[in-house]
């Protein structure tokens, strides 16, 4: 429990790292790169458009980032009827007084709540992920993908250029790291160009873990269920898929694409509020 803790608060820190690492990065490396001369350049020139997708991209990764932490889970320990001599304890095995539970609510020993539609708990954000924040989440890893591959591209067409490399064949992506390696111990590759090079794997799989993540998550929001479903072996009632995209991302989803906003009301507060 004590590294769990640990790295709840370590995992967090990491990720702001990076994010701030791949920030400086494109715009004080490999955006001012694309610019031959700035006094002749169009005002549509590649380097803006890139410049200005990768701030898209980042705004909404940061800020579903910051919405998923916002919109913590509610403690419905105290507003659930839990029967005479239950505590909030019992839901550490599962266990549940009869007519008390809302489906797959859960005790996060972490976060010290009890989670409606519980999924999971995000070290890399240290909050749990339920129906509050299952679409900032979605959102957040989605961004974060899009935005890893794109610092991909720019910095291989960094490389490319500064080290006159050519990446048309396949496998010279795959002996970079090593040839690199090789040149930075023998003193003809500069630590910063090493250090960008170790980059492009770093964003690399960041980049397919989180689009990995983001479409079996995907899928289980099809299918009705949550991780913590699957893994307790829970049945859920089978229902459209529409109803089940719904419910996550709600009716004005485009809006959600497109700009971090808050999640939809989870069920349990508009049951409340009947």
């Amino acid at each position: 429990m004590l590294v769990l803790r640990l790295l709840n608060v370590v995992a967090p820190a990491y990720f702001l790292c990076i994010s701030l690492v791949t920030f400086v990065l494109q715009i004080f490396v490999f955006i001012p790169s694309m610019f031959r001369d700035p006094s002749t350049t169009p005002l549509f020139s590649p380097a803006l458009l890139h410049g200005a997708l990768f701030l898209f991209l980042s705004a909404n990764a940061l800020g579903n980032y910051v919405l998923v932490i916002q919109s913590s889970p509610e403690d419905l320990g105290k507003d659930l009827n839990l029967g005479k001599g239950a505590e909030v304890a019992d839901w550490l095995d599962g266990s549940r007084s009869p007519g008390s539970a809302l489906p797959s609510t859960h005790f996060c020993r972490l976060c010290a709540r009890v989670t409606q539609r519980h999924d999971h708990h995000c070290f890399f954000t240290g909050n749990c992920i339920g129906s509050r924040n299952m679409r900032n989440f979605i959102m957040f890893c989605l961004y974060t993908s899009l935005a890893c591959l794109d610092s991909l591209v720019a910095g291989m067409a960094y490389i490319s250029a500064t080290l006159s490399m050519s990446f048309v064949d396949p496998l010279a992506f795959l002996t970079l790291l090593p040839h690199s390696i090789s040149q930075f111990f023998s003193g003809a590759l500069l630590s910063s160009e090493m250090f960008v090079i170790l980059m492009l794997y770093l964003w690399l799989g960041i980049g397919l873990a989180c689009a990995g993540f983001c479409c079996h998550q995907m899928l289980l929001i099809l299918r009705g269920q949550t991780r913590y479903q699957v893994r307790k072996g829970m049945v859920v009632r089978a229902r459209p898929w529409r109803e089940n995209l719904q419910e996550v991302f709600g009716k004005k989803w485009l809006l959600g694409l497109l700009i971090p906003v808050l999640n939809v009301e989870s069920n349990y507060r508009r049951q409340k509020e009947k």
